[in-house]
């Protein structure tokens, strides 16, 4: 997400909606994780910047600062906040399924093209494509399915040696790492299987069957179902 100019108000609540429904098993407790910091390093920005922006959606009655100072999604936070996750993901269907994007580039491009689509263009956009499930990186369309299926998904950082699970779903905050998903073959629908941990270093995966290794940190952005 790494724009010239600062972020818009709609990726900062895209933000805040993903530390605010985390993957795997929901605790409330860890809404907390929305804090500046996070939020910040997530968008790649300061901490002074971020924390500008949350006082503003916070005076626009988006956002709540919880005892903690956290950024808590306001009722009507949410409502906007999932609007515009699910125009993202709509937007990135259009550029890979219309416009031949790859997946990693349709996710830079739908930042930039947000503003530019209104509500019903993307209604539209949702109709010409035969209402599709899932964005190019596995995330549901509709933000319900999302986080019912969040409790059922673990990242491969928490998957436990020896069981096969398959990708479904990758992190977008970071383009960079969305790409090196895709050029290592890390993307939805795959198997993969993790063996026995080394102390320290990269993990070792069984990838459809080959041996690969991942970053700790790329691991935990890769969101995997284990098999029943």
């Amino acid at each position: 997400m790494a724009h010239g100019q600062g972020h818009s108000v709609d990726e900062y609540l895209e933000t805040i909606y993903f530390l605010a429904f985390p993957i795997g098993e929901y605790r409330p407790a860890t809404a907390s994780n929305a804090i500046a910091s996070r939020v910040a390093e997530m968008l790649g920005v300061s901490r002074a910047s971020a924390g500008e922006m949350l006082k503003r959606l916070e005076a626009d009655g988006l956002v709540e600062r919880g005892e903690h100072k956290e950024a808590i999604l306001t009722p009507a936070g949410i409502e906007r906040a999932e609007r515009v996750v699910r125009k993202h993901r709509l937007i990135e269907r259009f550029l890979t399924d219309f416009m031949g994007y790859t997946a990693a580039e349709s996710h830079v491009h739908a930042d930039e093209l947000g503003d530019t689509f209104s509500d019903d263009m993307v209604e539209r956009m949702n109709e010409r494509l035969g209402h599709p499930d899932r964005c190019p990186h596995g995330w549901p369309i509709e933000t319900d399915v999302e986080q019912a299926e969040n409790a059922e998904l673990v990242s491969l950082a928490e998957l436990a040696p020896g069981a096969p699970a398959e990708i479904v779903r990758l992190a977008e905050h970071d383009g960079d790492l969305l790409e090196w998903f895709y050029d290592n073959g890390f993307a939805p629908g795959a198997t993969v299987l993790r063996q026995q941990p080394q102390d320290g270093g990269p993990l070792q995966v069984e990838l459809d069957g080959a041996e690969r290794t991942i970053d700790e940190t790329f691991a935990q952005g890769l969101y995997v179902r284990p098999a029943a």
